[in-house]
């Protein structure tokens, strides 16, 4: 298995695409929100990912900046469908105002042969706090974030071996969802910017965190292995270096912030 960053960035960045990945299995694809724009499109061009590839599709809430994207997967891939380029049932989850959304916005702007797909073989599922489903063969646990800004949903995957990976969305780990991070494999956190940067960019004001709280939270938990995303983007040329330094003393374990379309083996 392995994951692909499509997207590394917050809702305003311009140097990055904004933050979306995916889980790969042989050919098969759980992808994880879709950024902001058709730029996922290119993103999964690039990763050698067809639609067709792509079988579970999860997103975690209704900002702009993580569903516009699927908008575009939905129509391509409708319209794949109906030029018989690809076939099969790609499930979509989310909660239940992000299914609304969907639905609303596919209704509104895409084509009725387009969304004559929903219910065939494009399938929309409301999930709730705790619900559980499989994915790639493994088990997902899907679980509330618990944010104050917009309702949000995160995940834990079991990975071979029994070893799990925990997304908890773009923002941070909160004491309520502890359980499912604590000693996991792989944690993917959100950090907005440096702490010394923190009057700067605002990070508390939006709901986000910090480089080094980020990795304080991971060291609490006894994370082997976390991923810092989601940020700011006045330096992309050498954030990857400063983050790492800046993290380090704060998490004993393996620190990754990937650039775009970086991948790594889980």
């Amino acid at each position: 298995m392995e994951i692909i960053f499509f997207g590394t960035g917050n809702a305003a960045v311009t140097e990055y695409y904004n933050t979306c990945f995916g889980i790969r299995e042989g050919k098969d694809c759980f992808l994880v929100d879709a950024g902001g724009g058709n730029t996922i499109l290119s993103r999964l061009k690039r990763a050698g990912i067809g639609l067709g590839d792509i079988k579970d599709v999860f997103v975690t809430h209704k900002h702009i900046d993580h569903i516009l994207g699927i908008i575009w997967l939905i129509r391509l891939m409708a319209q794949q469908r109906d030029s018989g380029k690809i076939s099969g049932i790609v499930n979509i989850y989310g909660h239940d105002e992000v299914i609304e959304l969907l639905e609303d916005i596919c209704g509104k702007l895409l084509q009725k042969k387009q969304t004559r797909h929903f219910g065939v073989d494009i399938m929309l599922h409301k999930v709730e706090d705790g619900d559980k489903l499989e994915i790639l063969n493994k088990k997902v646990q899907v679980f509330d974030i618990h944010s104050t800004k917009a309702k949000q949903f995160g995940f834990v995957m079991e990975l071979n071996g029994g070893e799990h990976l925990c997304c908890c969305g773009d923002e941070p780990l909160y004491e309520a969802n502890e359980n499912y991070a604590r000693g996991c494999k792989w944690l993917l956190h959100e950090a907005f910017c440096l702490e010394n940067e923190a009057d700067k960019f605002k990070p508390f004001e939006k709901n986000h965190t910090t480089v080094e709280r980020a990795c304080k939270k991971a060291e609490e938990m006894g994370v082997e292995n976390l991923v810092l995303y989601h940020s700011e983007d006045s330096r992309p040329e050498t954030r990857k270096e400063i983050y790492t330094a800046a993290g380090k003393p704060y998490y004993s374990g393996n620190l990754y912030v990937p650039e775009d379309m970086e991948s790594l083996s889980l």
